[in-house]
């Protein structure tokens, strides 16, 4: 046993002890000369779910979307619909929810299960204790914790009829599926639930990867796709989604105006990207919903896929004689918009640049003026057709409508043959690709279908070629 006079272990121990014991006292000391308490391990409060993220919309509205749901669900067979949310896993990238989860409950909430079960009709909601990603016992002073669970103040911003902890899922599943052997998932497109099988390269996204894991948890279970049920909702927008979309037209015409100011000989493509994108969020967008797409001289002869492959195509400076395409867009409060315009470089058309861009606005306007109700998207295709001269046929993108439904995203579920109704919203887009001339023109419009026609919610931006022209200095 050792003793007090032991040896130098004991001595560095003594030691240490004693500087710390005499930093606590000059520290109580310090305390209670000013009066102000000082914490010795001091440790950030807790971060609540509210002190950051905000409602969309009132819970009534998020409550209405589910019961459509879960009303087209029972229509169409029953069964429970699993949502899921994001896994939270960024790389960098500010967090953005997945959209049908976003959609259903306005929730920011990570690694999360909304189940929209259409035989009791009850949405429940699945979601961890506590929001992994505020989580780090070495760094807890930069960690400080979100709990999401017990949070009620996050409960009622959604609103779903039950909560319960993500550990409990599986279990639940395996009940419900016992005596209801049918799940429904969003699988992105019409038709039967694809099988899909992991890549060797590369990974699954988060739909892919909950259908192989369903399959696998659960093979005598037949899995049904209810990307039509949710589409149908998600097609048509309501007034509250619809004063959001139009600030982020608003948005993305201010940041078209702001690069077009700056077009000229010698000024490059991500230049004017930078623009764009500067403009847009100094009048309110909080993200850009794609990579902007800037492209002049030969580069607008490609879609932006192929430009999109090469990892610095996109810095061509502007020369005399070009046409620079402008095909953006920007994000306000989760919705976005999508335009796109046609400027000349040097400020002046050629007499053959102006024809081909009048193919493109021509056929553009004939659509617009024929979208109403009752209409489907494609019947607007064979619209389309009749205002393109035949010549010209060859040379435009793709035989469709020349456009796609927006919203939460550029791309917003869609049904060809679903006629058009009040509250919808789309582009009008009809490209032009002539590689034989070398010249390639593009507008787009965001549509918003209404009682009796059309609203063009980009109508301030001008299509009109000399109108176009005077946008350039």
């Amino acid at each position: 046993m050792a003793t007090l006079s032991s040896g130098p272990v004991f001595s560095v121990r003594t030691r240490r002890l004693g500087r710390s014991l005499l930093a606590a006292s000059l520290l109580a000391a310090v305390a209670v000369v000013s009066g102000d308490p000082v914490r010795l391990s001091a440790q950030t409060p807790e971060q609540r779910y509210g002190d950051w993220a905000r409602p969309g919309f009132r819970p009534q509205e998020y409550e209405f979307r589910r019961n459509r749901i879960i009303d087209g669900l029972r229509a169409t067979g029953g069964g429970l619909l699993l949502v899921p949310s994001s896994d939270g896993l960024t790389h960098g990238e500010t967090f953005r929810q997945l959209e049908d989860f976003w959609y259903l409950t306005g929730l920011e909430v990570v690694q999360s299960m909304l189940v929209l079960d259409a035989e009791r009709g009850l949405a429940t909601l699945f979601m961890p204790q506590r929001d992994p990603r505020f989580e780090n016992p070495g760094r807890r002073n930069d960690f400080p914790g979100r709990p999401l669970l017990d949070d009620y103040q996050l409960r009622g911003i959604g609103g779903a009829d039950d909560y319960r902890d993500i550990a409990e899922l599986e279990g639940f599943l395996r009940e419900r599926l016992g005596s209801s052997p049918l799940l429904r998932v969003n699988a992105g497109s019409s038709g039967p639930v694809p099988n899909p099988a992991v890549p060797l390269i590369g990974s699954l996204d988060p739909t892919a990867s909950l259908i192989r894991r369903l399959r696998d948890d659960h093979p005598e279970v037949e899995i049904v796709n209810a990307f039509d049920i949710i589409a149908r909702l998600r097609m048509v927008k309501s007034p509250a989604e619809i004063m959001r979309m139009r600030r982020a037209a608003a948005a993305t015409m201010a940041g078209i105006r702001a690069a077009a100011a700056l077009v000229r000989p010698g000024v490059d493509e991500r230049t004017l990207q930078g623009e764009f994108e500067r403009a847009c969020r100094e009048v309110g967008s909080q993200s850009i919903p794609f990579t902007p797409i800037v492209k002049s001289g030969p580069n607008s002869l490609w879609p932006w896929r192929v430009l999109a492959a090469h990892y610095d195509r996109r810095n061509r400076a502007l020369q005399d004689g070009d046409l620079v395409i402008l095909d953006v867009g920007c994000e306000v409060n989760g919705y976005v918009s999508d335009v796109g315009r046609t400027f000349p470089a040097n400020g002046t058309f050629t007499e053959i640049q102006r024809e081909k861009l009048l193919v493109s606005t021509r056929a553009a306007e004939a659509i617009i003026a024929a979208v109403r109700p009752g209409v489907t998207l494609r019947e607007l295709t064979e619209v389309a057709y009749d205002a393109i001269p035949d010549e010209e046929e060859p040379y435009m993108q793709t035989p469709s409508f020349f456009g796609h439904h927006i919203g939460l995203s550029s791309g917003d579920p869609a049904l060809l043959d679903e006629p058009l109704a009040p509250g919808m919203v789309f582009t009008v887009e009809p490209w032009y690709y002539n590689h034989d001339l070398g010249v390639s023109v593009f507008v787009e419009e965001v549509i918003l279908v209404t009682e009796n026609g059309a609203e063009v919610l980009t109508a301030a931006l001008p299509r009109d070629p000399d109108a176009l022209e005077a946008l350039v200095p």
